[in-house]
C-alpha cells in the first residue's frame, strides 16, 4: 500500500466544489488503473481530467509522482495556458509536454472530460508499424477510423498543438507515430475503457504477427458491422458497469486514491 504520509500533501477535501472533488477521484482512481494494468511509464506520460463548473481548468499529475502515488488532493489543477491554478503543496510542477499535449485537446474538445497518453511497448511498437492497428480483433474493430499524428519530436512546442487536434478530429483515440497512444472520453471511465480496449488490440496484433503465420483478415463488411455496434446509442453506455467495478478493485488493494 501507498505510504502517502511522505509525500508532502494537503487535502483538497472541503476546499473544492463537490463535483471537482469527485473529478479528482476519479482522475486519481485512473492513474493508479493504468499503472495497475501496465500501462504507465515511470512519472511520465499523463491523465487529465476537466474541471466540471469552471471553464478551461483541468487536472493533471504533479510531475515526479509515480501513479501508484497519485490521490485525489496531490493531482495539481491548472489552466490551458499552463498556469497553476490550484497546488496541494506537493512541490512538483507539471510536465510541459502533458500541458501541449492535454491543453490542446481540452481546448478543441468541449466534448472530452478526460484524456488519456501512455507510452506502453505494445502501444509504442504498433505506433512503429507502417500498417498501424489492423483490425484483426473485435477489440480493434471498435476504432473504426483510428486518428494517426506524424512524430514531430517530445510534444513541448505549441505550434504542434494545432496538428495534434486536427489529426485527432473527433474521434475517441488517436496513435501518435513513433510515440505512443492517446484516447479521450466523455467521462473519465469511458477515457481509461478506450484506451484499454486499444492497448489490448495492440497487444493481440503483435502477438498474432510474432507468429509468423498467414493473418486472418476479417470481411470489410464485418468490419464495418462491428464498428457500427460499437457506436453510441447501439449498445449501453461506457460506465455503467465498468467503473463500479474498476473502483472496487481499488478499493481493495489500497484505496489511498481517493485522500
Amino acid at each position: 500500500m501507498s505510504d502517502l504520509s511522505q509525500l508532502r500533501i494537503q487535502t483538497l477535501r472541503g476546499r473544492v466544489s463537490a463535483a471537482e472533488w469527485q473529478a479528482r477521484i476519479d482522475c486519481a482512481a485512473c492513474y493508479r488503473l493504468v499503472a495497475l494494468f501496465g500501462m504507465n511509464d515511470l512519472v511520465y506520460n499523463h491523465v487529465s481530467a476537466r474541471v466540471p463548473g469552471e471553464e478551461g481548468h483541468f487536472l493533471v499529475n504533479p510531475y515526479g509522482y509515480a501513479y501508484e502515488e497519485i490521490s485525489a488532493s496531490s493531482l495539481v489543477k491548472i489552466d490551458l495556458d499552463g498556469k497553476v491554478v490550484l497546488d496541494s503543496g506537493t512541490g512538483y510542477g507539471v510536465n510541459h509536454a502533458g500541458f501541449v499535449i492535454h491543453s490542446a485537446v481540452h481546448r478543441a474538445r468541449p466534448d472530452v472530460a478526460c484524456a488519456i497518453h501512455t507510452h506502453s511497448p505494445a502501444g509504442m511498437a504498433v505506433s512503429a508499424l507502417k500498417c498501424g492497428l489492423l483490425p484483426l480483433t473485435q477489440n480493434a474493430m471498435f476504432f473504426g477510423e483510428l486518428g494517426y499524428h506524424d512524430y514531430e519530436g517530445p510534444a513541448v512546442d505549441l505550434d504542434e498543438q494545432q496538428r495534434l487536434v486536427r489529426d485527432l478530429g473527433g474521434r475517441a483515440a488517436m496513435i501518435l507515430r513513433n510515440h505512443g497512444l492517446l484516447t479521450v472520453g466523455g467521462t473519465v471511465c469511458e477515457a481509461f475503457v478506450v484506451m484499454h480496449w486499444l492497448e489490448r488490440a495492440c497487444q493481440a496484433q503483435l502477438m498474432a504477427m510474432a507468429c509468423h503465420t498467414e493473418l486472418n483478415h476479417p470481411d470489410p463488411k464485418t468490419v464495418a458491422l462491428t464498428h457500427e455496434r460499437y457506436k453510441p446509442g447501439q449498445r449501453r453506455n461506457i460506465t455503467e458497469l465498468e467503473w463500479p467495478a474498476l473502483l472496487r478493485m481499488l478499493e481493495r488493494s489500497d484505496p489511498s486514491f481517493r485522500e
